[in-house]
């Protein structure tokens, strides 16, 4: 019988293979078992997705016909910040980003994190079309329709961006990729019928319809993130490694779960079980910054979020975000956000 002692130092060489020499150097005790090891990414997984709330978004309906062409980049209607898409809810087009071609289809999902320049289009000579320049003063009462060409090959497309204060926390928003391209279309996919849903209240609003709109557009956003950040990532740096990482991994659990918390390094090396250096080495390698850096802007994000959402005051804030003053903190929170946080407050209170 193969001894557990065996077992363990099998399961130890083929986790060193995978994930490189460094990991081979590290105790037992921080490689743990595939089991644990899943679970805990599972959680962290989950920390990231319930953080996904949207403060913000539009969306229009453009249904062009025939062959056209638009670039779809320089939208003024979005903020810097937001996550612009297309869905696909009827015909079919192309998507070109920088000579590579993509055929979206009805029921497909098109995001873009980063505002990635891109134009849509169908056939080869179609005339340009520019829909956002013909959107009428917002805010809107009833999603916008615009309608361009005659009866021939009608695609239907529903535009717009969302914005949440989580994705504009680096480390879970350089995760994403620039596009991502979700198909729904055939076999029993639930998301399929929110973006039915979706384009159910586009063609026949009804009251109270902008906010069901934002609700299902937030549902959408969410499965969509959650399929991307559950996809096997080869990459060896960045957010999805990271929580991956034995050593990284265990810190961002302790540094989510208790963000108020004095932390040091001292700390969390004797919480996690690993030296000082260790764990500073495997964070500049997974995130290119330190354990207290990530906890800074960690912090800052639940503040953003709790600043957008609740009343509290800022004296309150601070203290939660585990600053030693009100002062100290809107100094931190003005240089990581170009303005201190009643102004933040104010300037979304008036965009939303």
């Amino acid at each position: 019988m193969i001894s557990s002692r065996f077992t363990t130092i099998v399961q130890r060489a083929v986790c060193a293979i995978s994930q490189g020499p460094a990991l081979a150097a590290l105790p037992e005790s921080l490689i743990g078992n595939p089991d644990e090891a899943g679970a805990h990414v599972a959680s962290l997984l989950a920390t990231a997705l319930r953080r996904v709330r949207i403060t913000d978004s539009m969306q229009y309906c453009y249904i062009p016909a025939g062959d056209w062409q638009t670039d779809a980049t320089p939208a003024a209607y979005k903020p810097k910040d937001a996550v612009s898409f297309h869905i696909l809810a009827g015909g079919c087009c192309w998507l070109d980003m920088a000579g590579r071609r993509t055929t979206l289809k009805e029921g497909d999902i098109a995001a873009f994190p980063f505002g990635t320049p891109h134009r849509i289009g169908a056939g080869d000579d179609g005339a340009e079309i520019d829909p956002g320049g013909a959107l009428p003063p917002s805010p809107w009462r009833e999603t916008p329709i615009l309608r361009y060409g005659g009866n021939d090959r009608i695609v239907r497309i529903l535009c717009g961006y969302v914005r949440c204060e989580a994705l504009s926390f680096a480390p879970f928003r350089n995760a994403l990729p620039e596009f991502i391209h979700v198909k729904t279309a055939g076999g029993d996919d639930w998301l399929a019928g929110i973006l039915s849903q979706i384009v159910a209240e586009v063609d026949a609003p009804r009251g109270g319809g902008s906010a069901v709109l934002e609700r299902l557009t937030e549902l959408a956003l969410l499965e969509v993130l959650r399929r991307q950040l559950h996809q096997e990532q080869p990459e060896a740096i960045g957010w999805l490694a990271a929580i991956r990482d034995p050593v990284v991994g265990r810190c961002l659990g302790l540094l989510h779960s208790d963000p108020a918390r004095h932390w040091t390094l001292d700390k969390l090396a004797k919480e996690v079980g690993a030296s000082r250096s260790v764990i500073g080495e495997r964070f500049a390698a997974r995130l290119g910054i330190t354990p207290i850096a990530y906890l800074r802007d960690w912090r800052l994000l639940l503040a953003r979020e709790r600043l957008t959402e609740e009343n509290v005051p800022i004296a309150s804030l601070a203290i939660d975000a585990g600053y030693a003053s009100e002062a100290a903190f809107n100094r931190a929170f003005a240089r990581a956000n170009g303005c201190p946080p009643a102004a933040y407050r104010n300037q979304r209170r008036s965009e939303s």
